[in-house]
């Protein structure tokens, strides 16, 4: 714009320093909260094409309050405005430029497959029946005789939780049947002992030092499972934060032991999660003894590749038993912070990211299908007793605290503020074929129709679901406006809450 304007170079350009910075970050900023630079996650043209306009849009208003309402002096308004526009312009040059390209790269390298950031209409069967393949054996060359009279012959109750494990209905792991030359047990925290076996060498892997003092426990898991073949047995332990919160209150009187606890518990949980203080932390302590939740041990095994078969609490420690499933993939890493980014179900089965206040533990997104198995669902079609939840994640819940995030969702086009609910993909599986595609005809909402009917059984809430959407495509604004103030008057008046 000043090449535009000759005169502006010498008299006004040099005096638009700073309001170009305050530009940039404003334009910057509007621009990753609206996530419009994120074009791979957009399987259409026009999304992205929206996503512009409606955050470039907001930075004109921005402008306009700053120039108009708060009367900011500037020489020329056709500098900033022509701005706005050349770089509008530009932006949707090259996103139109990038989705051809990448349209011409897809038919030239033609699949049926589905995008990867869409879901499919039919249940994704994961096959958790693995058989492992075990020689005939005597018991004199099996792990049975040196894990009973040896490794655990100061510890009966874990030999039996190991022996009598629950592998599938009427199945049990039978030590009897582990030949000890495929087998390693272990007691240490050092991540060398475990990197020096070799590669799928082994059925049978037992490490009686708890995962606490472990300094990385995801690559500690990870090495694991590379040593384990498809199907073999790891059991370790670990001190959850309910045996440490016991630990203290057994020990000292209630309020001393309060002190003592949560002090513990903000140096030994809550420090080494943040960014900076955690590298002080693990540099003083070599992260030894750290606090965490069992939600977060089940997780990380999850995330590593395995599935839990049978737990047990023992002298205070809680043991698992974990087999390999798949192999390990250390790339998706959960956020420790206060916000967290959920892969969610959207309109035309894409894969949305909706932003929360975090209400459960760390890794507690890896756990989606193990609590279904363990507590399937209540009255609202939520877990019943889930464990993952925090005690102060309840609170948020209960008052809606933890759904304000999702208005940057709303910003970003990706939700409405009345519709079904972002569902992640496990869930989604669940519901039949004709209302899964009915639901991603429309955007998910903040406000769903359950406030409205008020289901108790999962059944219901999909009947509830199905008469909402079927009267939103014959009726698509009075329906939302009806559905919208119901709700509200059912939270504000009846003190209705999601369960």
């Amino acid at each position: 714009m000043a090449w535009l304007k000759p005169a502006t170079k010498t008299t006004i350009l040099p005096n638009y320093l700073s309001p170009f910075l305050v530009f940039i970050f404003i334009w910057l900023f509007i621009s990753i909260l609206s996530d419009k630079y994120n074009l791979a996650e957009s399987q259409k043209l026009r999304n992205p094409i929206v996503a512009i306009i409606r955050s470039n849009f907001t930075v004109l208003a921005i402008i306009l309050i700053l120039i108009f309402g708060l009367k900011v002096e500037i020489t020329s308004r056709l500098i900033v405005f022509g701005t706005i526009v050349i770089a509008s312009s530009i932006e949707l040059f090259f996103v139109i430029l990038f989705y051809f390209h990448r349209k011409l790269t897809e038919n030239n390298n033609s699949s049926s497959a589905l995008k990867p950031t869409q879901v499919e209409f039919f249940p994704q069967k994961l096959s958790h029946e693995i058989e492992l393949e075990l020689p005939q054996i005597n018991i004199e060359n099996s792990i049975y005789t040196n894990l009973k009279d040896k490794y655990l012959a100061d510890n009966p109750d874990l030999f039996s939780f190991v022996n009598d494990a629950h592998l599938k209905e009427g199945l049990h792991l039978s030590l009897d049947k582990i030949p000890r030359n495929q087998s390693s047990i272990l007691d240490t925290h050092t991540l060398f002992n475990i990197e020096n076996i070799d590669s799928e060498s082994l059925t049978f892997f037992l490490n009686l030092h708890k995962i606490n003092d472990i300094r990385r426990i995801n690559k500690y898991f990870l090495a694991i499972n590379a040593n384990l073949k498809f199907g073999g047995y790891f059991v370790g332990c670990g001190e959850t934060i309910r045996s440490h919160h016991e630990k203290f209150y057994s020990k000292y009187p209630n309020i001393i032991a309060f002190i003592f606890y949560y002090t513990d518990f903000i140096f030994k949980r809550i420090i080494p999660k943040l960014p900076i203080f955690k590298e002080i932390y693990f540099a003083v302590t070599k992260g030894e003894n750290r606090i965490i939740s069992e939600t977060e041990i089940l997780g990380r095994l999850y995330s590593s590749g395995f599935e839990v078969l049978d737990t047990t609490e023992i002298n205070n420690l809680f043991y698992f038993i974990a087999r390999k499933i798949n192999i390990s993939s250390p790339n998706d890493v959960p956020s420790y912070g206060l916000f967290v980014k959920m892969r969610r179900v959207g309109q035309n089965g894409e894969f949305i990211n909706i932003y929360k206040f975090r209400t459960m533990h760390p890794f507690s997104e890896y756990l989606q299908d193990y609590i279904y198995q363990k507590y399937k669902l209540e009255k609202g079609g939520k877990f019943k007793n889930d464990p993952r939840l925090t005690g102060w994640g309840r609170i948020l819940r209960k008052l809606f605290i933890d759904e304000l995030p999702q208005f940057i969702n709303v910003f970003r086009g990706e939700v409405g503020i009345v519709g079904v609910r972002a569902l992640s993909e496990h869930y989604f599986e669940l519901y039949p074929k004709d209302l899964k595609k009915l639901r991603t005809k429309f955007k998910p909402g903040l406000v769903p129709p359950y406030y409205v009917d008020m289901p108790e059984t999962f059944e219901e809430i999909l009947e509830s679901e199905r008469k909402y959407l079927i009267k939103r495509q014959k009726k698509p604004i009075s329906t939302q406006f009806e559905y919208f103030f119901k709700a509200w008057w059912n939270i504000l008046v009846r003190g209705v809450r999601s369960r």
